[in-house]
Parts: C-alpha cells; structure tokens; sequence
C-alpha cells in the first residue's frame, strides 16, 4: 500500500508565508519598500519643484522674458530660446559619446579578456580613480592643456575634411570649441561606460567561451560570436548612464567653452554652441525674479531630457533582452 502526499492548500500556502514574514524579515521587506517608494517620492518632488518654479517663465509673455532675462532675444518664445541650448546639450553628449563609447569597449575588453591578471587588476584600479577626478580638474586641464594642444588638430581637420559640416567653418585658436569639450567629456564618462562594460563582460558564461574555443575560435572570434552578443544589453545600458553624465556637466563645459546661442554643427568654432547646465551656472549668480524662473524653465528641459534617455535606455535593453547571449 503507498503513501502519497497531499498537495499543499491554499490555507496552509498563506499560513507558512505569514509565519515567514516576521521578525527582521517583515523589517528589510518594509525598508524594501520604503526604499522604492522614497527614490519615487524624491523623483516625484523634484519635478514638481521645477514646475512649480518654471511656470512664471513659462506663462510669461516674450515682451517680459526679454525685459527681464540677459541676452533674450525680442519676441521670442521661450521655446525658441531654450531650443539652441537644448540643441548644443546634444551635440556635445553625443560627440562625447561617439568618442567614449568604442574606447571604453576596448579597455573593458582588455581588461577581461585580453590582460594579464596584475595588469588588468591595475588598470580597473586605473580606471576607478578617473571616475573620482573632480569636474573642475577636467576643466582646468581641458583649458590650460587639452584646448591649445589640439588646436593644430582641429585646424588640419578643418583643411582636409572642411567640406563635412561638423568641420566646416573658421577652427578657434584658442582651441574653445565644442569639439574640445566633447574630448573633455569623452574622458569624463570613459570611466562609468569601462567600469560596468567590464562587469558585464566578465559575466559572459565560461561554458560559452570553451565552446567557441573548443570549435577553433580564435580570440577576436571568441570575443565576437560569446561576449559581444551576451553583453549588448549592459553595455547599451552603460552608454546611456555615460549619456546622462555628459547632459548634466557643467564645469568642464562652463570653463572650457567659448558659448553661442545657435544651431550651428561647427564644433571648430567657437561662439556657436552653449548647453544647459552650463548656461545655468554661467547667468544664475546674476539673475533675479523672473530671470531665476526662465533658468530653472531650462533646468525642467534639461531634466524632461534626462529622463526620457533614461527610459529610452531601459526600452532599448528590455527589447534586445530575448536576443541576448545570455539566454
């Protein structure tokens, strides 16, 4: 004669689960949660603050922007007015994060895949230590070093590849030009976009990569056919936080750029570009009543920005997930 259990009820399922959760577990699961619903709150608070701040600005009518706030144009609207400093914050995140992004790769491919265990020790600790150079270092060298030695650079760009638009124009020489600033931000976000690369990559499954070997994979196949395809999601999300990074500096670009307040694709030109957080830093210690509401009406733009990268990001990973190597 057999035994056979019986399945378990659902009144012995919520018994058992309202056993478990006492004690310091019912405590983490309520700082769980209080957790999760803080980061909402303080998300929540801040774009309200930035409302309710920039609604004078945005109700105001042309005439009293332009009587109130330096260097406003006359009858212009507001969105006319932040338009090209929304445009500029693009252009130099972008640039910086074309330049970063191929050269954070390599190193986090280096590091895991290519070096020495010492070597590659040494350079995560390398990389680590950029991450926690103040912005104001970066400012100060990408204007005392950085700026006039790349003038000769931007000039032989200027000769010989003039005809595309992003080199077009007359090169600065003094070297105060978005094309520096996006070098400057380049270094600045190489660090973030290396670091959780690197992670990523070395969470690529051993069993993946002895089969490729196993099949006469050469390393660079090995790289292209097991890690790449595993790590596509973490290193699109990893560009997106250096993404962020680059749209809200401000001391680098504030020390470094010579500011314009155009649509202009120039980037060896200086007085053409200006971008947010660097324009805010620049007028906000002079600016009163409605002045500070047009400001902080940029800093709501500059936030709506951030946040639609970011969800952006999380769109763009969650539908290349399925496709990832690591399934």
């Amino acid at each position: 004669m057999s035994i056979t259990d019986s399945p378990p009820t659902v009144g012995s399922r919520a018994v058992r689960r309202r056993s478990s959760d006492r004690g310091f577990n019912r405590v983490f699961r309520w700082i769980a949660v209080g957790s999760g619903v803080l980061i909402l709150a303080v998300l929540a608070a801040v774009a309200l603050f930035l409302l309710w701040q920039a609604w004078p600005a945005i109700t105001a009518s042309p005439d009293e922007l332009s009587a109130a706030v330096p260097r406003y144009p006359e009858d212009t609207s507001l969105i006319a007015y932040v338009g090209p400093l929304v445009f500029g914050t693009l252009l130099a995140a972008v640039l910086a994060l074309g330049v970063a992004t191929p050269l954070a790769m390599g190193v986090a491919l280096f590091i895991s895949h290519y070096a020495p265990r010492r070597i590659a020790q040494f350079l995560g600790y390398l990389v680590d230590l950029l991450a926690a150079v103040p912005s104001v270092i970066y400012g100060l060298w990408g204007f005392f070093v950085l700026a006039p030695a790349v003038v000769p650079v931007w000039e032989w760009l200027n000769q010989y590849l003039g005809w595309f638009p992003l080199f077009a124009g007359t090169p600065s020489p003094t070297g105060r030009v978005l094309a520096t600033v996006g070098i400057v931000l380049a270094v600045m976000i190489l660090p973030i976009i290396t670091a959780v690369s690197r992670e990523v990559f070395l969470q690529t499954p051993k069993l993946h990569e002895e089969a490729a070997l196993a099949l006469g994979a050469t390393r660079w196949e090995l790289v292209r056919t097991a890690v790449l395809p595993f790590g596509r999601s973490g290193v699109i999300s990893a560009a997106m936080l250096g993404l962020g990074r680059a749209l809200g500096e401000t001391m680098a670009v504030l020390m470094i750029l010579s500011p314009g307040y155009l649509y202009s694709f120039h980037i060896l030109e200086s007085a053409q570009q200006q971008t947010i957080a660097a324009y805010i830093a620049l007028d906000f210690p002079e600016s009163s009543g409605l002045a500070v509401n047009t400001l902080i009406a940029t800093g709501l733009v500059l936030f709506v920005i951030t946040l639609a990268v970011n969800m952006g990001a999380r769109a763009i990973v969650a539908r290349r997930k399925d496709f990832s190597g690591a399934n």
